[in-house]
């Protein structure tokens, strides 16, 4: 079993780890470890320090001046007890008043995994692991907290989510309601995070976590660009394969917060989930609030093993469907070639030339729509503009089809221009407060996804559009932060409630669509990157990963983004030189090298590249095939950094048996003279014999010894090596 009640010992423990708390003598909720796997009757609190700290008051129950909630580590910290610590709740009670203190109730053991109503989450049979929920109560206000844990065995996670339930007469407002609490005794931590902006997302930072509190948030409604719900508590001797890592992902799309904090003790706590800058949230008496789910997973072997956990936990038990472990349709976006600029002939003969290199499918990006002849207007009027195109659209994929080629789709159904027949017919349907003009973002604004009445109106044009064409994929956007919201459909006591509320509207309809469409592959985006993130990984098996397709910048991109989501969940394509958004010259090749780390396709106009090129889009294509499995199920490793001082930025893939990998590696910087460069295998099996470059060599030899880098030819040339068991 995971887990083990033993006395007052709550223990659960996976493959390698071990995760504990503990029920004190008045009824607090101590965390106690979580680190390499113990026992369950190995009692971790004596670690505790029990001393009279002065300002730190104690519990009304006791004597003691060496008990204070202060500084000792908690599951769930509440506000207004005597813990000045960052809390994980605040309710408002009748009276005004605020306190809020938390005590053991009960706890229930289950087999398999526990459901969030309305939300996504991790899921397992009941051979694959356990949940336990644990009851607070706080017996005067009636407020029950739910602690949900859950045991993923095999690969080392454990997962909280919370239900806090009004188990009395009044109405309460919840102002803070967070996911989870950690509490590390002992301090050392930096944090591990990923900042960045539109088109430069997921950007790798490592800082020292200092006395106070660092805060990682999104107030957007989106997870965003510029923060990603995804962080790591790391020991400062951690490295990619040494030292002792916590990872945080929040299972969740919109506005978070992170906040890590050492105490005066030098202590170090970590909280996580909904931003409450923007949530206020009316409880009516019997009614229950469902936080998000928060994954962790430990390592004692440094980052590359906390990704591969996360990695095969979320392929196998968080996406769904039958595209997360099959064939995903090599494509050809027209967008970077033709932009609003396009009609059914001039998408034809794009994917007339795509079928003869051995592309797989035409994605019709944005502007086939309403009166969509630039970003100014059309969103929202979800029906074909036939004039634009020239044929309908049901001819257009028929027309597609009859050459062995798929038709992809675009759509942005969560936003409105005011120029529409939508917006004349219903202008109650944007987000906009009365008697205010609103916040524009790209001449667009945002519908009211959390009124069901909205999401049906938006549902009925997307479906009708799915079944009167043959359609394989769709594309969902979203191309701006929520800002200035209101809900003609909330109370004014409810719109604290609105981005929350936002969020679980669109994993309705995402839920209902993926549910009515299993053979379309869906993929997320949000000008690019900005809500890449577990929440939507459930629904789609993969995200647009960034709208820059620099392949340089991309090495950054994709580098942040791998030590949590699978590379196999990024969509990534091979685009025109100089690059649209940087002016960038690179190698064709090298284009095609970082695009293959990802789900592979192209963007740029096929008919305007030289003819050596095109025979190189058919070499690439037959190599992405072959590495196709290995990509989307196999162990990635980063061999090097692109923001260390390495001339070169070099990755690798490995097959899940040894037998078969790919090393890739893309030159940064050239050098007069040049000296050598090593790179260093990983993951291979060490007495066997692989061949590599022609040379055969043990596995062991290769990662000790390393593999030279051949002599550098120009800038930005890349290197793509086949790593095979002999």
């Amino acid at each position: 079993m995971s887990i083990k009640l033993n006395n007052k010992l709550i223990t659960l423990s996976t493959a390698n780890t071990s995760y504990q708390m503990k029920i004190d003598e008045l009824g607090y909720l101590f965390h106690t470890w979580y680190g390499k796997k113990i026992e369950g009757a190995d009692d971790m609190s004596y670690r505790i320090s029990s001393i009279d700290r002065g300002f730190s008051g104690n519990p009304y129950e006791t004597m003691d001046r060496t008990y204070s909630l202060d500084v000792f580590p908690q599951e769930y910290p509440t506000f207004g007890n005597g813990d000045y610590r960052a809390d994980c709740i605040q309710v408002v009670h009748p009276d005004g008043s605020n306190v809020l203190d938390l005590k053991y109730d009960s706890c229930e053991i289950t087999r398999g995994k526990y459901q969030l109503k309305g939300l996504p989450g991790f899921t397992w049979s009941e051979d694959e692991g356990e949940s336990i929920q644990v009851n607070l109560i706080d017996k005067e206000s009636g407020i029950r907290v739910e602690l949900l844990y859950g045991v993923l065995e095999k690969y080392d996670i454990i997962t909280r989510a919370v239900r806090v339930v009004n188990t009395s007469k009044n109405t309460l407002k919840v102002e803070k309601a967070l996911s989870a609490c950690i509490d590390m005794v002992d301090g050392d931590f930096e944090l591990i995070h990923f900042h960045g902006k539109h088109a430069m997302e997921r950007e790798f930072e490592r800082s020292p976590l200092l006395h106070g509190k660092m805060v990682l948030e999104s107030k957007r409604g989106t997870s965003s660009h510029q923060q990603n719900p995804f962080a790591i508590l790391a020991k400062k001797d951690a490295t990619e394969t040494f030292g002792e890592c916590v990872g945080v992902a929040f299972v969740y799309s919109g506005s978070f917060i992170i906040e890590a904090e050492v105490d005066q003790v030098n202590q170090t706590r970590l909280v996580v989930g909904l931003h409450p800058e923007q949530f206020e949230y009316i409880l009516n008496a019997g009614e229950e609030l469902v936080l998000p789910e928060v994954a962790f997973t430990y390592s004692d072997a440094g980052f590359e093993k906390l990704t591969h956990s996360y990695h095969d936990a979320i392929r196998a038990n968080l996406q769904r469907g039958k595209f997360v472990h099959t064939h995903r349709p090599i494509l050809i976006n027209n967008w970077e070639a033709t932009y609003f600029d396009f009609d059914a002939d001039k998408l034809f003969d794009i994917a007339s030339k795509a079928k003869s290199l051995g592309i797989e499918m035409l994605v019709m990006d944005d502007g086939w729509f309403g009166e969509r002849y630039d970003d100014t207007k059309g969103l929202g009027d979800w029906y074909v503009n036939e004039k634009k195109l020239g044929s309908s659209l049901k001819e257009l994929a028929d027309r597609i089809n009859a050459i062995d080629m798929k038709l992809g789709i675009w759509f942005e159904p969560e936003m409105i221009n005011e120029d529409t027949n939508l917006y004349r017919e219903h202008p109650d349907f944007m987000i906009r407060v009365p008697g205010r003009k609103g916040v524009k973002g790209r001449e667009q604004y945002v519908l009211d996804f959390t009124r069901k009445d909205v999401r049906d109106y938006i549902k009925a044009m997307v479906v009708n559009i799915l079944k009167n064409a043959n359609i394989s994929y769709v594309k969902w956007d979203m191309n701006r932060s929520l800002a200035a919201v209101y809900s003609a459909k909330l109370d004014a006591n409810s719109m604290g409630e609105f981005h929350y509320r936002y969020v679980l509207g669109l994993y309705e309809l995402l839920d209902e669509l993926t549910t009515e469409f299993p053979d379309v592959l869906f993929e997320g985006c949000s000008g690019g990157g900005g809500r890449y993130d577990l929440g939507m990984l459930y629904y789609h098996p993969q995200i647009w990963l960034s709208d820059d397709t620099d392949p340089i910048e991309r090495l950054k991109i994709q580098y942040g983004s791998s030590f949590a989501y699978p590379i196999g969940s990024a969509g990534a394509h091979v685009s025109a030189s100089p690059n649209h958004q940087t002016m960038r010259r690179t190698p064709f090749e090298t284009r095609a090298t970082v695009a293959m780390a990802g789900t592979f396709g192209y963007e740029l106009d096929l008919n305007k590249i030289s003819d050596k090129e095109q025979e190189m889009v058919k070499s690439q294509v037959r190599d992405y095939l072959k590495y196709d499995e290995l990509v989307h199920e196999g162990d990635y490793y980063r061999l090097t950094s692109p923001y260390d001082s390495n001339r070169v930025c070099a990755w690798q893939t490995v097959s899940k048996d040894k037998s078969f990998g790919l090393l890739s590696a893309v030159v940064q910087s050239l050098e007069a003279n040049e000296s050598n460069i090593y790179v260093y295998p990983r993951g291979l099996d060490e007495t066997a014999v692989y061949e590599i470059a022609g040379a055969k060599r043990t596995g062991r030899v290769w990662m000790n010894g390393g593999f030279l880098i051949p002599r550098i030819r120009e800038e930005y040339e890349s290197f793509r090596f086949e790593i095979k068991k002999v």
